[in-house]
């Protein structure tokens, strides 16, 4: 199903719906406010961000769970959504301590270390990432994701 503003894309949201892709700008509500709606309605789907603006420290409060920066090809947007559904799969605290690391990498790609050190969002993700972490008790699998994660985002950036 596809919207073509925000308004539109709140009334087509069902809670049937896995996967929604958002741009941050679009017509009638932004996408930022239509992530905050969709988390308000309690809707359980994976969202990944697609947009043009840059991530900053503005996306720390924001609860998607991937985020994309355009130009994206069609077989990035394939992989996203892709491994949306398989996070839909995963408990509750799994999928948050994935989206945290996809926060943390998408962030590391953009801000100098200094903007990340002087940011408090930042350190509380940070500290929240490592509560789960213990919480679970990933160990190793845990460092593999988030290097997996990193990875990919460098690649974007630099690839």
């Amino acid at each position: 199903m596809t919207a073509y503003s925000g308004t539109e894309a709140l009334e087509k949201l069902s809670p049937d719906v896995s996967v929604v892709l958002l741009d941050r700008r679009m017509p009638g509500l932004s996408g930022d406010e239509v992530l905050e709606a969709i988390r308000e309605r309690g809707i359980d789907c994976r969202v990944v961000m697609v947009t043009a603006v840059s991530p900053g420290p503005d996306i720390l409060d924001l609860p998607f769970d991937e985020y994309l920066v355009k130009p994206v090809s069609r077989d990035e947007m394939q992989t996203a959504v892709s491994r949306m559904l398989v996070r839909a799969t995963y408990d509750e605290t799994v999928q948050e301590i994935v989206a945290i690391v996809s926060k943390m990498a998408t962030l590391e790609s953009k801000l100098s270390l200094a903007e990340m050190e002087a940011s408090p969002g930042y350190t509380a993700l940070t500290e929240r990432y490592a509560e789960l972490r213990a919480e679970i008790d990933l160990r190793d699998s845990d460092d593999k994701m988030y290097v997996e994660s990193s990875t990919e985002k460098m690649d974007g950036v630099f690839g």
